[in-house]
């Protein structure tokens, strides 16, 4: 993999958002976001929880090929290298949006309250009263043909219903990626042309886009490629004939090995040989690697300690969410730290915008918008997601403790894939909510406030399929090809009124068509909704006060944090991150520590013995891997659309 600088004095920028390029996304969106529901939705796979997008990868793919043979006929009917990647940033945003962790949950829960409430559960006497009216549906003639199926959502009562709610959930969740995406602009700069993170996760997608097609003639790519398809297509035949061999590349439990005390305490041990995980891996520090799978097994390890000194009968115990929420917090004070130059030229430069010198350290000429204007975006955006959250019922003294504490996660998220490109981010109920609990408990918050924290699930669930990292990234792809940033801002806006739009239609279309209860879709066609109200019903029955231990834990997590960061700082042969630490109990980790262990283990090998020219040459191949596992494991889950079968899936 080569360099790409971007130079200081770079040509006029390149056009990535043309009138064909936009044609394409138009025409592609409603088929990507009918392809993840199927996956997501109906068949329980799920390839927005693991990045990059294996979606997105397997369309520019296509698109290179195509655009690469139309070339050869006439270059103006073929795609430029920015065009495509634009499509790319386009589709990353909207399969973001639809996804098992953003409008897929939101939708389940718009009227479970009104179809499922029963004298057992008290749903009606709890909080119906105080369900917002204008961001539900509760008509239970529109709600029947919603959850029993063979009716249409083109029916003006049905329509009717749904429109208002939906308007209002897109306006937020626009407002919401603006503020995200005025954020990245602000720390743009900063991250990617002061510290010079590497962005990992993107990658693949360059070298695919790359006009000279450099990657597609290596021989190890095409070796790691056809070793990754090799596997996946004796997998395949293995779901179709179950007498032929499978390779078990995919997540397989163990811990049935450890069921005498005090093993039988680490609870759920798995493990998985993802070629596409190995391959993306493989761009991971090394430090990191080592990390990842050493804190994981530290973290079983405090398990099984527990179980022996009697501590796992303390509730909550080892308190792992506080731990890692507070040694998320701990490595962004460190972040912004770092950044804190950058930060006080800023500030100076936004109240004295005439003053030369602060221009020349903070110069905003080559970002998208203006500073000044991504900071007036920030203030106005986050009024509007004030009054929305009071307007749902939302004390005001919660709002700003609840946007603060999502936001530092969103940009912590960011971070994250900017310097290491760790694949999966779920940061599983280290959430806003979830800390406001912990530290103050719920007898001191209103029914208003704990209804918003349900509904707000939508995108407080889990972090996996998280836009702010997209858009990151879409700003240093813009820079490494030198596309016109002012087009990938209005490329990000785009896709994200366009791609929430579709998601509401696709997902309301094929639940008015076939029944959210039918049993036509997987398990968690119901389950939001019933998990989130059944939450909410909880913790208006069973009032907690705060939770001092949890805190406590939290502290614990930002002090080790701390001290890991500063070992690092004064060592340089300090081997442990504290990102491993952070993400120690996490459903990634627990999924794919096994494939970083293998990982860790070639790399260290490599650069020990090959050095750093070995390590480089040794990248396209586990990059082939990557798309090997990629195109043909997406090419099955086609198949097994068009074919209404189940077929290999290589994830997860």
């Amino acid at each position: 993999m080569k360099e790409r600088p971007h130079e200081p004095n770079t040509p006029k920028a390149l056009n990535g958002l043309t009138a064909k390029s936009l044609l394409i996304a138009t025409f592609i969106f409603p088929i990507n976001v009918f392809w993840i529901i199927q996956l997501e939705v109906v068949r329980y796979t799920h390839p927005t929880l693991v990045h990059p997008l294996s979606n997105a990868i397997f369309i520019i793919f296509w698109l290179v090929i195509v655009g690469y043979s139309l070339k050869i006929i006439s270059p103006k009917i073929g795609l430029t290298p920015q065009e495509v990647l634009t499509i790319y940033i386009m589709l990353c945003v909207v399969s973001s949006l639809c996804s098992h962790d953003m409008i897929e949950i939101l939708v389940t829960l718009m009227g479970h309250p009104f179809r499922f409430a029963t004298s057992e559960n008290e749903w009606r006497d709890l909080f119906w009263r105080q369900l917002p009216e204008w961001l539900i549906v509760n008509n239970e003639k529109v709600l029947k043909g919603y959850y029993e199926g063979a009716s249409s959502l083109y029916v003006k009562e049905h329509l009717t219903a749904w429109m208002m709610p939906s308007l209002w959930w897109i306006t937020f969740i626009f407002v919401l990626l603006t503020v995200m995406l005025c954020i990245n602009i602000i720390l743009r700069i900063q991250w990617t042309e002061r510290e010079r993170l590497t962005y990992p996760i993107i990658q693949l997608a360059l070298e695919i886009t790359d006009q000279k097609l450099t990657f597609f003639r290596n021989r190890l790519m095409w070796l790691g490629f056809a070793l990754a398809s090799l596997i996946s297509i004796l997998n395949l035949l293995n779901s179709i004939f179950p007498e032929l061999p499978y390779i078990p590349v995919k997540r397989q439990n163990i811990h049935q090995y450890f069921t005498s005390p005090p093993l039988n305490a680490m609870g759920g041990v798995r493990v998985a040989f993802y070629p596409f995980v190995i391959g993306i891996s493989f761009l991971i520090p090394l430090d990191l690697l080592f990390s990842c799978w050493f804190f994981y097994w530290l973290y079983k390890t405090e398990l099984m300690v527990g179980k022996i000194v009697g501590m796992s009968n303390l509730p909550g115990f080892p308190y792992a969410n506080e731990q890692a929420f507070g040694a998320y917090i701990g490595l962004l004070v460190f972040t912004f730290w770092a950044g804190r130059s950058h930060f006080k030229n800023l500030t100076h430069h936004l109240l004295h915008p005439h003053d030369t010198k602060t221009k020349e350290k903070n110069t905003d000429n080559n970002e998208p918008i203006s500073y000044r204007l991504a900071f007036s975006g920030i203030i106005i955006g986050l009024a509007f997601l004030t009054i929305f959250s009071y307007k749902i019922g939302m004390s005001f003294w919660v709002i700003p403790i609840f946007f603060f504490i999502y936001f530092l996660l969103a940009i912590m998220i960011a971070r994250l894939r900017a310097e290491l490109g760790f694949l999966v981010h779920d940061l599983h109920r280290i959430d806003p909510h979830s800390m406001i609990i912990t530290g103050v408990g719920t007898r001191r918050l209103d029914t208003g406030t704990l209804i918003t924290f349900s509904v707000y699930m939508f995108f407080n669930r889990a972090y996996r399929a998280h836009p702010m990292p997209q858009q990151l990234e879409a700003l240093k792809i813009s820079r490494v090809q030198n596309i016109n940033p002012k087009q990938i801002v209005i490329s990000i806006l785009v896709a994200t009124l366009m791609g929430s739009f579709i998601t509401f239609w696709l997902l309301l279309d094929n639940y008015y068509r076939h029944g959210a209860e039918s049993g036509y879709y997987g398990p968690w066609a119901l389950g939001f909704g019933r998990q989130v109200y059944n939450q909410l019903a909880g913790w208006l029955n069973y009032q907690q006060d705060h939770d001092s231990i949890g805190m406590g834990f939290a502290g614990i997590g930002l002090g080790l944090t701390s001290a890991l960061m500063i070992l690092r700082a004064r060592f340089l042969w300090w081997p442990l991150h504290p990102l491993g630490y952070a993400m120690a109990n996490s459903w990634g980790m627990s999924n794919l520590w096994s494939c970083l262990l293998v990982v860790w283990s070639i790399k260290f090998l490599i650069l020990r013995h090959g050095g750093l020219k070995s390590y480089r040459r040794a990248i396209p191949f586990f990059l082939g891997m990557a798309l090997g596992d990629y195109i043909f494991g997406s090419a099955w889950s086609i198949g097994s659309i068009l074919t209404n079968t189940t077929l290999y899936q290589f994830w997860p």
